[in-house]
Formats: structure tokens, C-alpha cells, sequence
């Protein structure tokens, strides 16, 4: 972790990106790796930021030593969340993969972040984290738990292709950085933000009235989306999502 850290100094002081934001973004699980897709690499570096990967770690001062140094932090997509533990449920048969030191990881990097005040923007699974983290629940399987399900919400198509629509709640941090009220997004995941989390909004549900969405009533700087801009900003309609990270750097 101090290695890290001497990194990341070393990045901000480089030639020209004094100026530059550092974004954080949440590790996956991965043996012998810390690692997170290069699509969220890329992304911040288009946005302008300076992208890091922060390890999986619980540990109260390594987490608070990182945090003091970025500028923001993506909580990143990966495995499902281990019900039980998080919003007491029994775990529903299609339950994927859970890892339960990312699901430690998580909880404490957002709470932490959150505390301190910095912007958190939260894609896929990280939406669920920060819905989770504060007292909301999932649906551990949409096709089989969402009563008004009608829509395939795990694509085939290429991930910068959107393949559904969503309406997008005018009043919103969301709309404020994609500026239409509807518009077609990306689909990768079989579980959804179903009651959201106290102090927090929905801002964006899907045509069969999934939650695409959310963000803390208070601080419209800590928000969310199921669907992956990351993705998105190297397609045809980039400059729609681009705004999403650039907001991060604000």
C-alpha cells in the first residue's frame, strides 16, 4: 500500500498533471492481482482524471491513507453480494459468485468515502454496494424475483451497444450529465436495486420498472447507475456518457 501511494504522489506531480484529479476504482476479486477492467481505466482518462486501483484491503488506515489522497472513487462491477450477511435474506438459488473479502472491501472503502465527502459514483454491482451499504436490499435474481420483468437485462450485444431504453428522472444527477430523459444503456446483470436504501432516490428505472438508478437525497455527488457508461463512452453515442465521468472531476 505504500508503494501505492508513493505511485499515485509521484502521478500527480509528474510534468503537467499536477492539476489532474486521481479517481479510485474499486478492485475486483482476481487471485494474485488487484485488478479492475481497463474500460474504467479508460474512461477516466478520457474524462480527464487520473485512474488508480485501490487493493482489496479492510484495514481502517490503509483505506483512510488512499481516501485522503483521491479526488473520487467508481465502485466497480464484478461478483453478487452475499445476501444474508448484508440485507438478510436467504441466498435465492440463482445467486452467482460472491467473495466475501470484496464484500468487506466495499461496504467499508464506500461508508468511509461517503464520511469524508467524497464524490462516489457506483456502476453495476457498485450501485448495489452503495444501495446495500446504507440499509437498501436486491433482488438476488431479476427473471425470477421482479414481478413486472418483461425485458432481457443481461445482453449478447457489445457492451458501448445500448439494447433497452430507461426514463431518467428530470431532477437528477443523472440527467444533469446525460441530458435526455430517455435513452438506450447497456445491460450486464441478473440482480437490481430493490428497496432503495433510506436517504436515498431512484432516478432511473428500466421500461419493466427496474431501478437503473440512485442517489443519496443530500448529496447528489454519491449516486449510482445499474447499466455501464464505461462501456458506453467508446460507442456511437460516447458524448451521451462521457458527462458521467467528467462529473466525478468537477
Amino acid at each position: 500500500m505504500k508503494k501505492l501511494l508513493l505511485i499515485v504522489l509521484a502521478v500527480m506531480m509528474a510534468g503537467g498533471a499536477y492539476a489532474q484529479k486521481i479517481v479510485g476504482l474499486s478492485s475486483k476479486a482476481r487471485a494474485g492481482e488487484a485488478a479492475a477492467n481497463s474500460t474504467y481505466v479508460n474512461a477516466v482518462r478520457k474524462a480527464g482524471g487520473v485512474p488508480v486501483v485501490i487493493p482489496m484491503t479492510t484495514d481502517d488506515r490503509q483505506i483512510d491513507a488512499i481516501l485522503n489522497v483521491i479526488d473520487a472513487l467508481i465502485m466497480t462491477g464484478g461478483e453478487d453480494i452475499a445476501p444474508l450477511k448484508y440485507f438478510g435474506e436467504e441466498p435465492h438459488p440463482n445467486l452467482g459468485e460472491v467473495v466475501p473479502a470484496r464484500d468487506a472491501f466495499d461496504i467499508k472503502l464506500i461508508r468511509k468515502a461517503v464520511e469524508k465527502g467524497i464524490p462516489v459514483l457506483g456502476i453495476c454491482r457498485g450501485v448495489q454496494v452503495m444501495n446495500v451499504a446504507f440499509g437498501g436490499t436486491l433482488y438476488q435474481d431479476i427473471p425470477t424475483q421482479l414481478p413486472t420483468y418483461a425485458i432481457q437485462h443481461s445482453q449478447d450485444a457489445p457492451g458501448s451497444e445500448g439494447t433497452h431504453s430507461i426514463t431518467i428522472d428530470k431532477n437528477s444527477e443523472l440527467y444533469k450529465q446525460v441530458g435526455k430523459e430517455n435513452i438506450a444503456v447497456n445491460s450486464f446483470h441478473h440482480q437490481a436495486v430493490k428497496d432503495v436504501a433510506p436517504g436515498f432516490k431512484a432516478t432511473a428505472k428500466s421500461k419493466d420498472g427496474c431501478i437503473e438508478a440512485i442517489e443519496m437525497v443530500k448529496n447528489p455527488k454519491v449516486w449510482g447507475v445499474q447499466f455501464h457508461p464505461e462501456h458506453l463512452v467508446n460507442g456511437d453515442n460516447a458524448e451521451n456518457f462521457i458527462g458521467i465521468f467528467k462529473a466525478l472531476l468537477q
